[in-house]
């Protein structure tokens, strides 16, 4: 799993110019995910739909805080429209959804949240969901992506300027796959955003030692925006 001297930055060639109309949800894909997060997450408050989609259409579910996950989980619903370009014997599947929860305060309604300052997650979320199909890539866990070259801050409100693709914590593990029937299964991955050092520790000294600056945090898909940096000890 991990690169002994880091994993650098693969830059990728987009494949489109210009805008390129989604095609819609597969058969069956899009109901087995709204089973899924009603099993596993809870009661869907509501959902960011998105239109004139470009690729595919990243809609965001909010699952509202309940008892026992008190705080809001965003589960993307349309980045498995298409598959992922997933090189030959890697064993996982080219089908892909992503996560991130939110403290239960977090400032988002049905009405606005994409384009103000705390809606830098939910532009996250479709950042990642369309980068596979974009640039003929695959996302899969402990994939990391900077937010630009270099990397910058996703708001003025946030230090943040990278994502970590992780296995979900806070679920079952057999909430990390979809079943959608005839054999096809969808990856549900979360996404842990990054301090710029910590995002260096990825691309300097590889997967093991990222995932021991996590374990230090005790970092897992519920967000905390105020948390320092721990890539020092």
């Amino acid at each position: 799993m991990d690169e002994p001297r880091g994993s650098g930055v693969l830059r990728h060639q987009a494949l489109h110019e210009g805008f390129v109309a989604a095609r819609g949800p597969q058969h069956g894909f899009a109901e087995a995910i709204d089973r899924h997060i009603d099993q596993y997450f809870g009661p869907v408050e509501f959902v960011y739909h998105e239109f004139a989609s470009h690729l595919v259409g990243v809609h965001i579910y909010v699952v509202a805080p309940t008892e026992e996950r008190p705080y809001r989980t965003l589960v993307t619903s349309g980045m498995s429209e298409l598959p992922m370009t997933v090189p030959a014997g890697h064993g996982i599947s080219p089908y892909a959804e992503l996560m991130i929860s939110l403290p239960d305060d977090w400032p988002l309604t049905e009405g606005s949240g994409l384009g103000e300052p705390a809606g830098w997650p939910l532009r996250l979320l479709k950042q990642i969901a369309r980068l596979p199909h974009e640039y003929g890539t695959w996302i899969g866990e402990w994939h990391s992506v900077p937010n630009g070259d270099p990397a910058e801050p996703y708001d003025a409100d946030t230090a943040f300027a990278g994502v970590v693709v992780t296995p979900m914590l806070r679920v079952a593990p057999e909430a990390r796959t979809i079943e959608v029937g005839n054999g096809a299964r969808i990856a549900l991955h979360a996404l842990i955003p990054l301090h710029p050092d910590e995002l260096a520790v990825k691309l300097e000294r590889g997967t093991d030692a990222l995932i021991e600056v996590l374990d230090r945090g005790r970092l897992t898909e519920l967000l905390d925006p105020r948390r320092p940096s721990y890539a020092t000890p």
